[in-house]
């Protein structure tokens, strides 16, 4: 009788009870993928390991997520960190956003910033205008 319990209940913890992201579209980030392969393209993995170019990355990355303002997003853009030169990577929400983190990625490494940061806004802001 045990065993058969014992076995219920683990029937039951391997059932999943919630369906995550079935239906969500994933997203379709081909071209940006495709971009990052070129060599050329300056990607995290290739980012030096000195401690110039981490701590720039670091005071960067601080002063970002220093900002209560700006999305989580925002907060996860890619500081990458060559030679003194920064290029800023990923989604934002908005243009504010995007000229924020400029301006203090440039604050910062005294204008040698390369920025490929986008503005995809929220879908569910857009829909509620």
């Amino acid at each position: 009788m045990r065993f058969a319990a014992i076995l219920s209940i683990a029937g039951l913890l391997s059932i999943p009870v919630f369906s995550y992201g079935q239906d969500q579209t994933k997203a379709d980030n081909t071209k940006v993928n495709q971009r990052d392969r070129d060599k050329s393209e300056p990607t995290a993995d290739q980012q030096k390991e000195n401690k110039s170019d981490r701590d720039l990355a670091k005071e960067i990355r601080r002063a970002i997520t220093k900002d209560k303002s700006l999305s989580t997003y925002a907060h996860n853009v890619k500081i990458i960190a060559e030679n003194g030169t920064v290029t800023l990577k990923g989604p934002v929400r908005s243009d504010d956003e995007k000229k924020a983190i400029e301006a203090k990625a440039a604050e910062v490494a005294c204008k040698n910033v390369n920025s490929e940061i986008s503005v995809v806004p929220d879908s569910k802001t857009q829909s509620q205008k």
